[in-house]
């Protein structure tokens, strides 16, 4: 009796950690978990993407995006996102930037350290979550999660709507697609490729779509990819990318 006393807190663990997760929010937190989890809190990222070179640095409460782009060999134009607010330099001097275009860079920086991040940012306390269901696609089965975001603490493009596709196996992000309102509003539907870690963080690039009738509903995107009646229009790869883990 003694032994099946002792073995029984031990069986309803090993139990629970069998069960299948019900709820959005429990699957993301293990697809957070398994992508890097509390490792993001506390590291220094670099990376090169398209024109630009990225440093994603939090610690803690505290983080400071940092997109640097390289004008001549002795110019050097950063724009700097913390979390005070936004800043532009010019080699080592700040410069004045109206509120307008502030706004705009600022925007383009986070969307950048956002996509970058994922699934790190879906529980951020602007963030809704919704299981819709499970799809099946290229023979593998997947949670399919609706995300949006609160007005208040959700950014410049909160009324964006979001769709992942975790693998309901390795419980990791294998598609997403969103829909945005700048710049005239359109869909993207996002593929995973590449999946590697890098100091126990998971880092990703993307086959990036979009549909070819305009009518498409987001929560359709699936069903046209699958029927290959999406368009290609870039591979979105992240480059020399860095990992330094700081000390918590």
């Amino acid at each position: 009796m003694r032994i099946s006393l002792v073995l029984f807190p031990l069986i309803v663990f090993l139990a629970s950690c069998a069960e299948e997760p019900e709820t959005a929010q429990e699957i993301v937190d293990l697809t957070i978990e398994r992508a890097g989890g509390g490792r993001y809190q506390h590291a220094h990222i670099e990376f090169d993407f398209r024109d630009h070179s990225y440093s994603i640095l939090r610690n803690g409460g505290l983080f400071e995006y940092t997109r640097t782009t390289y004008l001549t060999p002795d110019s050097v134009l950063r724009d700097v996102l913390e979390n005070y607010g936004f800043k532009r330099f010019l080699n080592d001097s700040m410069i004045s930037v109206p509120d307008s275009m502030a706004t705009k860079y600022q925007a383009s920086v986070n969307s950048v350290a956002y996509f970058f991040s994922l699934p790190y940012g879906l529980n951020d306390l602007a963030v809704h979550k919704e299981l819709i269901g499970t799809k099946r696609i290229k023979e593998r089965d997947f949670y399919k999660i609706k995300v949006w975001f609160d007005a208040e603490g959700g950014g410049e493009d909160h009324q964006d709507q979001f769709y992942y596709w975790i693998d309901q196996d390795s419980l990791q992000i294998a598609y997403l697609a969103y829909s945005y309102l700048d710049d005239g509003g359109g869909m993207r539907f996002r593929e995973v490729v590449e999946p590697r870690y890098i100091k126990g963080i998971r880092i990703t690039d993307y086959l990036n779509y979009r549909p070819s009738d305009a009518s498409l509903k987001l929560e359709a995107i699936d069903d046209a990819y699958m029927k290959g009646e999406l368009e290609l229009l870039s591979r979105i790869e992240n480059d020399n990318v860095t990992v330094s883990l700081l000390a918590d």
